[in-house]
């Protein structure tokens, strides 16, 4: 255990390091075309390379490995990894109206741009309301949620950030809190959903995480109702959730194609504040 944890920490500061100098070298050598081009594509972008992305991949996965509360790692893990998936999303986004609307808007899930004082008006059972005793209950806050940084591609950047945005309003969906259980199952149902590598990873390991208790519900009801509803529902980003807060959680479930969870899981307040998945 004391290697693997040395071992671990020796891949944490790698990657660190990777990433301290390719942000060095974006600040004092974007003097060719290439990186001017790449500079432009939205604010806080980080061009990388191949061997840079994989790097900044195997460093923080194994650095996720160890910690999965560690989400600025998640987070450089999904965006190095993911561009397939993020084009498959995209393209589905594409597809749909709604999703359309939402790409060529790009809206924000932040607290500037969320009206409180009307969400707390609202009627018990609605979507905004149960989305704001979510994060009261679960002590977080969408303003947690990092930039995206190293996705070369400004449109599948944007899908990335509305993915991360719409994580929570997933919780408030499925009705699963932010403790490791309520985690994995979102997780499941993520990566039946999208195919990003980070969402297969977590729901692949994240299970050797809990304790036998709680793995029983998640392999006997949660985790195939996750994959389930993860595989047939409606494209979790082409719903525009900005203009449906007043629209009740059953309702907005129905529409979705996403059954009522199996059960109950009791939330449980997180070790730490979540960001960047």
């Amino acid at each position: 255990m004391l290697r693997l944890y040395v071992r671990t920490s020796q891949w944490d500061i790698q990657v660190k390091y990777v990433f301290k100098a390719i942000c060095v070298r974006q600040q004092h050598s974007g003097l060719d075309s290439s990186d001017q081009h790449y500079d432009r594509l939205y604010p806080g972008h980080i061009p990388t390379n191949p061997v840079q992305k994989a790097m900044l991949a195997v460093g923080s996965g194994v650095a996720a490995l160890r910690d999965p509360y560690r989400h600025d790692m998640v987070a450089v893990l999904g965006e190095t990894t993911g561009h397939l998936a993020l084009l498959r999303l995209r393209d589905r986004m594409r597809g749909d109206p709604e999703g359309c609307t939402i790409l060529t808007e790009r809206p924000r899930i932040r607290l500037s741009t969320l009206d409180l004082a009307s969400m707390a008006s609202l009627p018990e059972g609605s979507f905004g309301r149960e989305y704001l005793r979510f994060l009261e209950d679960n002590r977080v806050t969408p303003d947690s949620r990092a930039d995206v940084r190293f996705v070369d591609d400004e449109e599948l950047a944007y899908v990335m950030q509305r993915y991360r945005e719409v994580h929570d309003l997933l919780h408030t969906l499925l009705g699963m809190p932010t403790n490791m259980l309520g985690e994995v199952a979102v997780k499941w149902f993520e990566a039946a959903q999208t195919g990003l590598p980070m969402c297969l990873l977590g729901a692949t390991l994240g299970p050797l995480r809990l304790s036998a208790s709680r793995l029983g519900p998640l392999v006997s009801s949660l985790g195939p109702w996750a994959l389930r509803n993860g595989r047939r529902s409606r494209c979790v980003l082409s719903v525009f959730y900005e203009r449906r807060w007043d629209q009740s959680v059953d309702e907005l479930r129905h529409q979705m194609n996403i059954e009522p969870p199996p059960l109950a899981v009791s939330a449980a307040r997180p070790r730490s504040s979540r960001a960047n998945r």
